[in-house]
């Protein structure tokens, strides 16, 4: 299959090819003496372009193919898996995951998914939109986005390049209790990086655009310019002294936040005792006002199925309702160690879409009135079993709701419980870049860490 350049466009056929190859695998492993079975079938396309300084670095095609094949002996569990499509490599890989089960300790988590939770329907989500572009296409427009960004500012002297993205995935899953499920997507992205100098040193910013259509991409000219508009910005950064502010996360780092907060209620966190939120199911964890909703079925979403990858139908569901956690995040496995039902996350989460205020980023500014504007987070210092938080971070100070100059090499501080409980507003400036969809985020108070 070669649907995404100038190809005619096979996946209906490459669909149905998967779907037969997963129903032979079931057969197979239950020939084996598998009590039950479930298979994942899959074929990656993509085309990679970058560019540097107007010149091509890589230009890249991939084809990735993959059987990954779960058997159960009872409760007892193996897996094996193999990127060969060959029916001989097949029939081996199914071999290995039935010595393995064969030898490994029974779990009573173990098994399929309820037969009663599997999708009964599989409505078309809109999620397939191959890019007919050529990689010389492809090229072109990586130059034109590094050249408008380049063009901006004479203080743009640098470039880490830019990169053109083109993929598709098809995959078919199906396991023994008769469910067979097959989906179709479609991942595009655009990005590009510049370093601006001056007397006061170098800086580095980028932008990026993130879509199932190559028709919703903005502008490859304005993605340039907001590159070169952030890079910019950042020259003359300096440090602040330690105190407790404000801070307001703008939307791409908002979406950590709440990336925490899923995490922490999570199956696999739970069940270990590992969470700071275990045991949290009908209490208050962030503000009253507060909503958040998965939402799988929303139409191109980037986190949008029809089924988990257990076959479990996904539908809307509340995870915050009035600021009270409302259910976990589990598969079946998750689900059975405590005690409870699949609520068709196997996987992980589909869209999770936190509602939002009224206020644009300018309004969120003012509401803050002074504090800090964080654009960018580093490190990894969260824990999620004591909630406690402290990462690196950059951006801008903040006085009287206007932009004052910009900071780097701070770290801010607090524990998750209070953040989240703590959040004051969330703005309509929405990021639909990401399957977690979340305006910027107004905190309170964090301790910020500088000089």
């Amino acid at each position: 299959m070669n649907a995404i350049v100038n190809h005619k466009d096979t996946s209906s056929a490459d669909l149905d090819r998967l779907a037969s190859i997963a129903e032979d695998v079931i057969r197979l492993a239950r020939s084996k003496g598998a009590s039950e079975a479930d298979v994942a079938a899959s074929i990656d396309l993509g085309l990679s372009v970058g560019v540097r300084l107007g010149e091509v670095e890589t230009v890249e095609r991939t084809r990735d193919r993959g059987v990954s094949v779960t058997v159960y002996f009872g409760r007892r569990k193996g897996s094996a898996n193999t990127a060969d499509l060959d029916p001989k490599s097949i029939e081996q890989t199914v071999e290995h995951a039935c010595a393995i089960a064969r030898y490994t300790e029974e779990d009573p988590a173990n098994g399929l998914a309820d037969p009663a939770l599997l999708a009964k329907a599989l409505p078309d989500l809109d999620l397939w939109h191959p890019w007919d572009i050529t990689p010389e296409e492809a090229i072109a427009l990586g130059v034109e986005i590094e050249d408008a960004g380049r063009s901006f500012d004479p203080r743009i002297d640098n470039s880490d390049g830019a990169s053109v993205q083109v993929g598709a995935s098809l995959t078919a899953y199906a396991n023994s209790l008769g469910f067979v499920g097959t989906e179709r997507g479609t991942h595009h992205s655009l990005s590009v990086a510049l370093i601006a100098e001056d007397e006061n040193g170098m800086q580095r910013d980028y932008w990026y655009d993130s879509v199932r259509r190559a028709s919703d991409f903005m502008p490859a000219a304005q993605l340039g310019r907001k590159a070169a508009e952030r890079t910019v910005s950042r020259l003359g950064a300096r440090r602040l002294s330690t105190r407790d502010c404000p801070v307001l996360l703008v939307p791409e780092v908002a979406r950590s936040l709440i990336g925490h907060f899923l995490s922490a209620v999570s199956g696999g966190a739970l069940y270990r005792r590992a969470s700071f939120l275990v045991d949290h199911v009908g209490k208050p964890v962030f503000p009253a006002w507060m909503q958040v909703v998965e939402r799988p079925h929303i139409l191109r979403g980037h986190g949008s199925t029809a089924f988990d990858s257990e076959g479990v139908a996904t539908c809307d569901s509340d995870l915050i309702k009035d600021g009270v956690l409302e259910r976990y995040i589990l598969g079946s496995y998750s689900a059975r160690k405590l005690g409870l039902q699949s609520t068709g996350n196997a996987g992980g989460v589909q869209n999770i879409v936190v509602e939002s205020g009224t206020d644009d980023f300018a309004a969120m500014l003012r509401r803050m009135g002074s504090g800090l504007l964080v654009t960018e987070l580093m490190g990894q210092g969260v824990s999620l079993i004591t909630g406690d938080y402290s990462r690196g971070a950059s951006g801008f100070w903040v006085e009287d709701g206007q932009i004052a100059y910009p900071v780097e090499e701070i770290t801010i501080a607090a524990n998750l419980r209070d953040m989240f409980q703590g959040i004051a507003a969330i703005g309509a400036d929405v990021d639909p870049r990401s399957h977690i969809l979340t305006g910027s985020i107004l905190l309170e108070r964090m301790t910020i860490a500088g000089e």
